[in-house]
């Protein structure tokens, strides 16, 4: 199973909303999920699965993708890492499954698949980290794929 965890690209302040679920994308961050986007278009295979939290930052980069996906509750901003692995079925699934959230969950799953001493990775506005389960020797392993950052594309 391949796992993409990709955080939303830079999004206005929450003073200038109010509301954290209403936070659209700036126009750098706007920028980020276009370029993440093409770059992550000619990586993904065909089938697959997109999902996206429901605040709108991670709903327009999820759409600058240009591909369906799927809104889940499970990838909220309180959302927690155990949800989310439960959503893409961690690792049981077959296939790829790209998922666009937030900080600090996303660093969370990252350092609990890894396992790292740290409770939570680091992962910058836009940035995503490619995972991959595979068996080896009779035992399961978390591979990197690849990390990348909008701003290196």
């Amino acid at each position: 199973m391949d796992l993409i965890l990709w955080r939303h690209a830079e999004a206005i302040d929450l003073d200038l909303v109010g509301d954290d679920m209403a936070r659209y994308l700036t126009p750098r961050g706007e920028k980020q999920a276009t370029h993440m986007a093409g770059w992550l278009d000619r990586q993904l295979p065909a089938g697959a699965k997109v999902f996206a939290s429901p605040a709108v930052r991670a709903e327009q980069t999820a759409k600058a993708l240009g591909r369906k996906f799927k809104i889940s509750a499970a990838l909220a901003p309180l959302a927690t890492a155990e949800q989310l692995l439960e959503l893409v079925h961690w690792p049981q699934a077959k296939g790829c499954v790209l998922v666009v959230g937030h900080q600090p969950v996303l660093g969370q799953v990252i350092a609990n698949l890894l396992g790292l001493q740290s409770c939570e990775c680091a992962v910058k506005k836009g940035a995503l980290w490619w995972l991959r389960f595979r068996e080896r020797d009779e035992a399961g392993q978390v591979v990197v794929v690849t990390v990348q950052s909008p701003d290196m594309l």
